[in-house]
C-alpha cells in the first residue's frame, strides 16, 4: 500500500489516531493521559507527533490503520470511498450522549471495517462529505500539504461591499491565524439576503462562518458543494450517497491542477422507484388541495338570516 505520508510533515498523535477510526479525539487523550498509548516502544504524551510509519501500540496491541480486502461479488477491492449529502442536524462523532443522528447512521455497513470520515461539517452546515475504508487515504486528503480545495454556497444576510470582498480574499486574522479565501464570487440574490460561493484551503473549524462574522455578516445557510476534485451531483437528496469509482479515487489522491472538477453520476433510479415517487408526490397534492379546500369552506361566512321562529 502507498505510504501517503511519505515527505509530510508529523501529525499530534491524537489527531491522527482520531482520523484512522481508533476512536474520538477526547478518547484518544484519556488513554494517553493513562499510559495506554505508547510510540516507538515509549509512553506516548499528549503533544507527541506521528505518521503512518510510527510503531504505535495500544495496551500492548499494535494499532494500524490499514484495513483488509474487502470482497464484494467477484470483485477485490481495497479501497472505497462514498460521496454522502449531509443533511442539517446531523453530528459528525459515531455516537451522541444527547442522541442526536450521526452521519454514520445512514451509511452502508462495513463487515470487519469501519467508515472514516474525510473531514467534518458542524451540525448546522449541510453537503458533501467523504467517507473512506482507508485510513491511510482520509489521512492523506485531510492533510494540508496536499491542499484539497473545499468549496461552498453561503447565504449572506448582511451588506457586502468590494471592499468588504478584498479583505476576505487578502485574510482576517481569527485566534492569531491567518484565514482568507481562495475565490468569492456572487451568485445570485439581491439587498441583504444574496449566495455566495467561497473557495478555501484551510479546513479549520467554522472558518467560513468567522470569516463572514467577521466582516459583519451572518448566513443563514452554508452548503460544501465540492471537495478537491469532486463536486456534489444534484441528483443525490439530503442523506443520501454514492460510491465514487477508482478514476474519482485517483484524481483526489494526485491533486493535479490540469485536472477538471468532476461531478459522479448518481444511479439511474428504477422504473418502479419512478413510479413510487411519482405516486407519493400525487398523493401529496391531492391531499394539500383537500385540506385547502377544506379550509376556505370552513372560513365562509354564513347568511346572517332571521331563522325560523317557533
Amino acid at each position: 500500500m502507498r505510504q501517503y505520508d511519505a515527505g509530510l510533515a508529523p501529525e499530534r498523535l491524537q489527531k491522527y489516531l482520531s482520523s484512522i477510526g481508533v476512536g474520538s479525539r477526547r478518547k484518544v487523550e484519556g488513554w494517553i493521559s493513562e499510559g495506554k498509548i505508547t510510540v516507538d516502544g515509549k509512553i506516548a504524551k499528549l503533544g507527541d507527533r506521528v505518521t503512518s510509519s510510527s510503531r504505535i501500540n495500544m495496551d500492548g496491541e499494535p494499532v494500524t490503520c490499514r484495513r483488509p480486502k474487502e470482497k464484494i461479488g467477484d470483485k477485490t477491492r481495497q479501497r472505497r470511498i462514498i460521496l454522502y449529502n449531509k443533511p442539517e442536524g446531523e453530528i459528525c462523532t459515531r455516537s451522541d450522549p444527547k442522541n442526536r443522528p450521526t452521519v454514520f447512521h445512514r451509511l452502508p455497513v462495513l463487515k470487519g471495517q469501519r467508515w472514516v470520515a474525510v473531514g467534518r461539517l458542524d451540525i448546522n452546515t449541510r453537503g458533501l462529505m467523504l467517507f473512506t475504508n482507508d485510513g491511510d487515504l482520509a489521512h492523506h486528503l485531510m492533510h494540508p500539504k496536499l491542499g484539497l480545495e473545499r468549496e461552498y454556497l453561503c447565504r449572506v444576510y448582511g451588506q457586502v461591499d468590494n471592499q468588504s470582498l478584498d479583505r476576505l480574499k487578502q485574510g482576517i486574522k481569527i485566534d492569531g491565524h491567518l484565514i482568507q479565501f481562495l475565490r468569492v464570487s456572487r451568485q445570485r440574490g439581491e439587498r441583504s439576503n444574496t449566495w455566495y460561493s467561497v473557495t478555501v484551503k484551510q479546513g479549520k473549524y467554522r472558518e467560513v462562518r468567522r470569516m463572514w462574522e467577521a466582516i459583519g455578516c451572518k448566513l443563514s445557510r452554508l452548503s460544501r458543494i465540492r471537495y478537491g476534485k469532486v463536486a456534489l451531483p444534484r441528483g443525490i437528496k439530503l442523506g443520501g450517497w454514492i460510491e465514487l469509482g477508482s478514476d474519482l479515487i485517483e484524481k483526489l489522491e494526485k491533486n493535479d491542477d490540469n485536472d477538471k472538477v468532476v461531478t459522479p453520476k448518481p444511479p439511474k433510479k428504477s422504473p418502479g422507484a419512478i413510479f413510487r415517487e411519482r405516486s407519493e408526490s400525487a398523493r401529496t397534492r391531492i391531499r394539500d388541495d383537500t385540506r385547502k379546500k377544506s379550509g376556505q369552506r370552513s372560513n365562509r361566512r354564513r347568511p346572517q338570516g332571521r331563522g325560523r321562529q317557533h
